[in-house]
């Protein structure tokens, strides 16, 4: 079912917002159209529709976009993501429009469904969802998790931990909060979604199995790398960072690409505050680890990126490799000057983190310069995905 090009009620209140407030709302919305308009030449005139959300503003202190803007303005928040590496696809960004969806069991339930249609049977599908706008009479709703899937990380007595240490304060939160962990806690257990609004507070919500792919992991020619029981999740849906189009605040808006095969072996898998494999991979190799000049912990690293890419291509689910990916950014890049735009990247964010001279993007400056419409993080939102709170509504 098409959603409605408005929302199901409006604020019979005043909008709180100063007037420099609106200012910058008015400011932002003329900026936005204007991109709109300039690349959506069959939009139509542009000055009515920037009259009609002037008034919409002056009324309500915000204004409601048209689905057509709303996936405009998704697809060029990925455009302008100055962290992503794999921008070449952001035409084919799928936008689900639910910002008529504000109740946490509604958000967590179309959270689920975004899970499983990205998956595609394997061909992952660059999806988001966009739930309800922060308004001046109504706060939207909150994810408090980085990404809708993450594995908990267990406290140990002997002061290791069990699973994702980058997620222990967050799970022994959710512990405090009444989540029951499994009977028999292992180093890859998915943690619930936590959805928070103002009416409910934080709710927790344990996520469906048909809703979670993940991949074994094996190594094309270590048959003892199999016997290591690990594995990741297909679809990486980041989830608590903020769509900001135009002037209107999305806190609620997952969204996904898919795997560069290094976010998993070099970062997840390999650095040493997250699953630090390294030493275990080069043991079991046999691999000379008393001297740091036998390159050991690169010769490992490199084996566990290759079990990684080769799995998730046994399994036919969609992942690149960072080789690869460089080349399409600087196509990217290109199309993006052709056209008369600039492309913001974060340098320390587009090198991959093995092997970086070895791949273009290492060798160049970039454009770093934050553009709109365009994702963002807040410490409260990173405090709430680490920590477990406190709640964004107390």
């Amino acid at each position: 079912m098409k959603p409605p090009d408005q929302p199901v009620s409006r604020p019979d209140s005043e909008p709180s917002a100063g007037s420099a407030d609106l200012e910058m709302v008015r400011a932002a919305a003329k900026e936005f159209l204007e991109l709109f308009h300039a690349e959506n030449p069959r939009a139509g005139r542009i000055g009515p529709r920037i009259a009609a959300v002037m008034r919409e503003i002056d009324l309500t202190g915000t204004y409601w976009h048209t689905a057509e803007e709303l996936s405009f303005g998704a697809r060029v928040a990925w455009r302008n993501n100055a962290r992503c590496i794999g921008r070449l696809y952001w035409r084919s960004l799928q936008v689900r429009d639910l910002r008529t969806v504000s109740a946490a069991g509604d958000v967590a339930r179309h959270c689920f469904d975004h899970l499983r249609v990205a998956h595609n049977g394997g061909k992952i599908r660059p999806m988001i969802s966009v739930f309800a706008p922060e308004t001046p009479t109504r706060p939207a709703p909150r994810i408090w998790n980085e990404q809708l899937i993450r594995y908990a990380g267990y406290d140990q007595p002997d002061g290791r931990v069990l699973g994702d240490p980058r997620y222990r304060a967050f799970t022994s939160e959710l512990i405090q909060r009444g989540w029951r962990p499994p009977e028999l806690p292992g180093a890859f257990d998915v943690l619930p979604l936590v959805v928070e609004t103002i009416e409910e507070g934080p709710r927790i919500f344990q996520l469906p199995a048909q809703a979670v792919h993940e991949v074994p992991l094996e190594h094309p020619e270590l048959a003892w790398f199999a016997d290591l029981g690990l594995r990741w999740h297909a679809v990486p849906v980041i989830s608590n960072s903020r769509l900001v189009i135009g002037g209107v605040s999305y806190p609620a808006a997952p969204f996904n690409g898919w795997y560069m095969g290094t976010e998993i072996g070099a970062r997840n898998l390999g650095d040493s505050d997250r699953y630090a494999l390294v030493p275990e991979v080069a043991e079991r190799m046999g691999l000379d680890t008393s001297d740091e000049a036998t390159l050991w912990r690169d010769r490992a690293l490199v084996e566990i990126n290759r079990a990684v890419l080769h799995s998730f291509g046994v399994n036919g689910v969609s992942i690149t490799d960072h080789h690869t990916e460089s080349r399409r950014f600087l196509i990217h890049l290109e199309r993006e000057e052709r056209a008369g735009r600039r492309c913001p990247a974060d340098w320390s964010w587009i090198v991959p983190p093995m092997s970086g001279s070895q791949t273009p993007v290492f060798h160049r400056y970039y454009d770093a310069e934050n553009l709109v419409p365009n994702f963002f993080a807040d410490d409260d939102a990173a405090c709430r995905a680490l920590q477990g709170g406190p709640p964004a509504f107390r």
